[in-house]
């Protein structure tokens, strides 16, 4: 019963810290639009860190010697189902001078979050690769591009500390 409960609880916490992003919604545009390259720069940390230290490692750990190979091309594969999804059935919205561009890494980062979450616990072992795909995708392609274009030095310093920052947090998480 005691294990039960840990199990509840944790599932209850992870789920209440996965709400946290709603906040943003109660932040005025003028802090949001301070603070969202910073975001974003955690962001793609954490999806670093969560494909390359808790992922990849748990799919190597599963899988026999000889299977290895294969779990690297679903690794490829899911970085590639995420390109072909971006770029081919354009989840791009261009709406010109009305509105700016409308980057989909919002769409895939929740498709992505999504296939993480179905497979978290599962033993369809190669998707735990896929779903590394995703995050590696998402955070090479989308998110550290969003935090190239700053304009001075110290920003550029701040950017990547926060994005080591997100890759620490999943390195303690892997080590608590």
């Amino acid at each position: 019963m005691d294990v039960l409960f840990y199990i509840l609880v944790s599932t209850f916490l992870v789920s209440l810290i996965a709400f946290v992003g709603i906040l943003v919604l109660f932040l005025k545009e003028e802090l949001l639009n301070k603070i969202l390259l910073i975001l974003v720069a955690f962001s793609a940390g954490a999806l670093i860190g969560g494909a390359f230290l808790h992922l990849i490692p748990e799919a190597v750990a599963k899988v026999e010697a000889n299977q290895i190979f294969n779990l690297f091309l679903y690794l490829i594969f899911g970085f590639c189902i995420f390109f072909i999804l971006e770029n081919f059935i354009r989840w791009h919205h261009h709406h010109a001078k009305e509105h700016p561009e409308i980057m989909p890494f919002s769409y895939l980062i929740l498709v992505s979050d999504g296939i993480h979450n179905f497979i978290d616990g599962e033993s369809i072992i190669f998707l735990l690769p896929f779903a590394a795909g995703n995050f590696i995708y998402i955070a090479s392609s989308d998110l550290l591009p969003e935090i190239k274009h700053k304009e001075s030095l110290k920003k550029s310093l701040i950017h990547f500390f926060v994005f080591l920052l997100g890759i620490i947090l999943m390195l303690l998480i892997k080590l608590v």
